[in-house]
């Protein structure tokens, strides 16, 4: 067999597996840095995260939670950088930061409401007993 045959029918084979385990592209940079603006959010003010309507944001960019979660998600690495170097500098002026991202994805935020959420209230302690 010629070797540019062998080679074609091997590329063949590898491409077929390929598109049987559904690779598809990468999501776009904006889908992952608004993944890790919201992580970073959360771990630096405390807001809790609203599940659907963040996966409600991420599938505007054709992207699941599993995708973005890091690190197990197959993007969770890169994710997972962005959320350091966004979370170390909102830490440097973090009520600013934390204003401006309540403003964005809060409650009432101006580009997807309902995304971050206030902090759960802390579990208060039990009553003291009297005699």
């Amino acid at each position: 067999m010629r070797p540019t045959l062998l080679l074609a029918l091997m590329g063949a084979l590898a491409c077929g597996q390929a598109a049987a385990q559904g690779i598809r592209n990468a999501p776009p940079p904006r889908a992952l840095e608004t993944a890790a603006y919201v992580f970073a959010a959360a771990n630096v003010c405390g807001y809790r995260i609203g599940t659907a309507p963040f996966e409600a944001l991420l599938a505007r960019y054709q992207v699941t939670i599993e995708d973005v979660r890091p690190p197990r998600g197959p993007f969770g690495a890169k994710v997972q950088t962005i959320f350091t170097l966004m979370s170390n500098q909102m830490m440097q002026n973090r009520d600013a930061a934390c204003r401006a991202v309540a403003g964005e994805y809060g409650p009432e935020g101006t580009i997807a409401p309902g995304i971050l959420l206030p902090p759960a209230p802390a579990e208060a302690p039990p009553p003291a007993k009297q005699p």
